[in-house]
């Protein structure tokens, strides 16, 4: 019993582990996508005509 215990904590904490690191990298793509198009809209600010 206490070995099952044992292995289903250290699934899940692999899991957690795994998923923390994908949830990282994902935010930071998304996170230096919009910096560049926000950089993009601010450079093409002047272009636009009203």
């Amino acid at each position: 019993m206490e070995e099952r215990t044992y292995t289903v904590m250290s699934r899940t904490g692999g899991w957690n582990i795994a998923i923390g690191i994908v949830s990282m990298v994902v935010g930071i793509t998304a996170g230096v996508l919009l910096i560049i198009s926000g950089s993009k809209l601010l450079i093409g600010r002047s272009k636009i005509m009203f």
